[in-house]
């Protein structure tokens, strides 16, 4: 489904990491007539498993527990387990009362499926989600006018790199265009170092999807991209091609073993100067030392044809509900918990500090670092979420088969757009 983003105005009015702006289509069960008052504590299901951010969920259900209306017993699971059982959660007979996830397409996905637990009344009766933007609350709200989604952080996209390499290799200048971005890689090659580190290895291949994304949007377009996510255009289409024409320009300077080792890996690698540079999400200082943090800077993904509007990656972050939850009052305290400064705040301070709070009286952690990353979404024409996010999660294996393949054997393009289109069209079409 097609999703329409915010103009940059109304992204920097309204707390700009809202993303997408879609009112989505989708149902979601009532509670209305289906109140509960379980005892007992309400099970959050999280997928924040690296360390620091695992202790800052920790510290979240800590402090929530002290304010003494409710408590939660927290549950995390390794990211991927969650991504791959997230269906299987949500359709047990006994889920867990509220889980970490995404807005947007993707909760909608679930909400049509009458899997999410209706949140109006914590929308309406919490003084924090009343003063989130008018981007956050459509992000969060279905066509049939449901909230089915508390946002809470949202983090940027960009090309990472550790400073002090950077300076050992003697980069003085960051590239903005194409052009200029091969040139640092074939710099990097000659200092014997791997210009481009990848981590869609193991259990992560989802990470290649970035670079489909930031090639799409910096050719195509982001309305281009998210019509094309919502199949109203065909992945073998040429316009398609000329994103997969450019990566092929830097797949000479990526990492070889970069479909091998999952993003942690290589972020030991970026870090340890084995890589030059990573195109990936903030969320992985979480798996850098905590020492490395004040050394770790990044660039925007260059630009490849100047009269595309800049488009960023800013993905939200938060919390559902099952709609089958017996502790209906408890989650809705929860709930409005989550969405507090106080909570964000807690959140933030406990994990690497590079997320930004969706709650707009919340504080971030102030480094150079994230208000760099404030400066570098509020600069944006557009905003994207992520492959899965601007599509569903259903169709995030299609891509990560395809980007697979494409990396392995990227001159059998034709016919891996052509199975791409083919796998992708079930989806649309279920």
């Amino acid at each position: 489904m097609a999703n329409h983003q915010p103009s940059r105005r109304r992204f920097l009015a309204g707390l700009g990491g809202a993303g997408t702006a879609a009112l989505l289509s989708g149902c979601v069960t009532s509670t209305s007539s289906a109140k509960s008052s379980s005892k007992g504590a309400v099970t959050l299901q999280s997928n924040l498993s690296a360390p620091q951010a695992k202790t800052a969920m920790e510290d979240l259900v800590a402090a929530y527990g002290k304010k003494g209306s409710g408590r939660a017993s927290l549950n995390t699971v390794a990211a991927e387990t969650f991504r791959t059982q997230l269906p299987t959660y949500l359709t047990s007979a006994n889920p867990p009362d509220v889980l970490t996830w995404y807005p947007g397409s993707v909760a909608d996905a679930y909400a049509r499926k009458n899997l999410l637990l209706d949140l109006d009344e914590v929308w309406s009766s919490s003084p924090d989600l009343k003063k989130y933007s008018k981007a956050l609350n459509s992000l969060c709200t279905s066509s049939a006018g449901k909230k089915v989604f508390v946002p809470a952080t949202y983090y940027w996209w960009g090309m990472f790199y550790r400073k002090s390499n950077f300076a050992k290799w003697g980069v003085t200048e960051l590239p903005k265009s194409w052009d200029d971005f091969l040139g640092l890689c074939e710099k990097l090659k000659s200092k014997g170092v791997a210009p481009i580190g990848l981590g869609a290895g193991g259990n992560t291949p989802w990470v290649a999807s970035a670079w489909f994304d930031y090639l799409d949007i910096r050719i195509n377009g982001a309305q281009y991209h998210r019509e094309l996510l919502a199949g109203k255009h065909r992945l073998d289409d040429p316009e398609v091609r000329k994103v997969f024409d450019r990566w092929q320009e830097a797949l000479p300077y990526f990492d070889p073993n970069g479909v091998a080792l999952p993003f942690q890996d290589a972020t030991t690698a970026l870090l340890g100067g084995k890589t030059g540079m990573m195109l990936i999400g903030t969320f992985f200082a979480d798996a850098a030392p905590k020492s490395a943090l004040d050394d770790i800077d990044f660039f925007r993904f260059p630009v490849v044809d100047a009269k595309i509007p800049l488009a960023e990656e800013a993905p939200v972050d938060g919390y559902f509900a099952s709609a089958r939850t017996g502790r209906t009052d408890q989650v809705h305290d929860l709930m409005s918990y989550l969405a507090t400064a106080e909570a964000q705040e807690i959140y933030i301070k406990g994990s690497s500090g590079t997320v930004l709070p969706c709650n707009p009286d919340a504080q971030d952690a102030g480094t150079a670092l994230v208000k760099k990353g404030r400066a570098h979404i509020a600069a944006a024409a557009e905003i994207t979420q992520f492959f899965n996010r601007d599509s569903s999660d259903a169709l995030q294996p299609t891509a990560d088969t395809a980007l697979t393949k494409f990396l392995a054997k990227p001159k059998e393009i034709g016919g891996i757009l052509t199975d791409w289109q083919r796998d992708a069209q079930k989806i649309w079409n279920a």
